[in-house]
């Protein structure tokens, strides 16, 4: 996971500063109107809601377009959209697997975002099951090491989060990543609240059983189909079973 996981982290950073923060408080703000039209709007009921306003903060979201979306979605307040949970599969250049989801108030157009920003990218679509079956639905919580209290050590998270349910701990350069089942999540990101450890996000994601290595010229072909997907409106995440080298990543980022 570590090529991949780092890739994603680094690429999160990035998008956080630069010109698709725009595209990205709307992905964040689309996951608070459906986690509150799901469950309810009162965080404290719904954990799915409660990190889906975490992370939006931890990204900077102002807090009244957090409100007005918890609103949106709860019925509070009018004009939420009546969005639609969709999966498709495909693959980039290299055979390399392409989870995406999608959450759309339309099919049809997010058919065609997803299929035009595959095929003008060196990428094709995937019949449905052919890809899905590489990924396993699993929770992760990412905890930056730097802390108010010092440096978080992975030993010190393992003792935390060990028998709230986590699996793996991976090391991100300056933060880790802990993974669970899907649904062990709300315990390992409480158990680290009780500890008083900060987090930056906490989520069900999807995590490649088998990985596909690719070299600089792969992964550069790679991001391009990647990024293209997450350009689009409906596209909110997009998983991968590339694994990126650190060598081959440095090189990558120095273009």
């Amino acid at each position: 996971m570590s090529g991949h996981s780092k890739w994603a982290t680094t690429k999160h950073k990035k998008a956080v500063i630069d010109a698709k923060r725009g595209k990205l408080f709307a992905k964040l703000i689309k996951n608070i109107e459906v986690a509150a039209r799901t469950g309810g709007g009162d965080p404290a009921g719904n954990p799915t809601l409660f990190d889906a306003i975490q992370k939006a903060k931890k990204s900077s979201v102002p807090n009244d377009n957090i409100d007005r979306a918890v609103k949106r979605g709860s019925g509070a307040e009018a004009g939420g959209a009546a969005y639609e949970a969709l999966t498709y599969e495909g693959y980039a250049s290299g055979g390399v697997a392409l989870y995406i989801e999608c959450l759309t108030d339309n099919k049809n157009r997010a058919v065609m975002e997803v299929r035009t920003a595959l095929t003008r990218n060196g990428g094709s679509m995937a019949d449905s099951g052919s890809v899905a079956y590489l990924f396993n639905r699993k929770g992760q919580v990412v905890v930056p090491k730097e802390q108010e209290s010092g440096e978080l050590t992975e030993d010190g998270l393992l003792e935390i989060v060990l028998e709230a349910g986590a699996e793996d701990v991976q090391d991100l350069d300056d933060a880790f990543e802990v993974l669970s089942e899907a649904g062990d999540v709300v315990a390992v990101r409480t158990a680290l609240q009780d500890a008083g450890v900060d987090y930056d996000s906490a989520e069900v994601t999807f995590v490649p059983t088998m990985e596909v290595t690719v070299d600089a010229d792969g992964a550069r072909k790679v991001m391009k189909v990647v990024d293209a997907l997450e350009d689009c409106d409906d596209v909110q995440n997009v998983y991968t079973n590339a694994d990126i080298p650190d060598a081959v990543l440095q090189e990558v980022e120095a273009d």
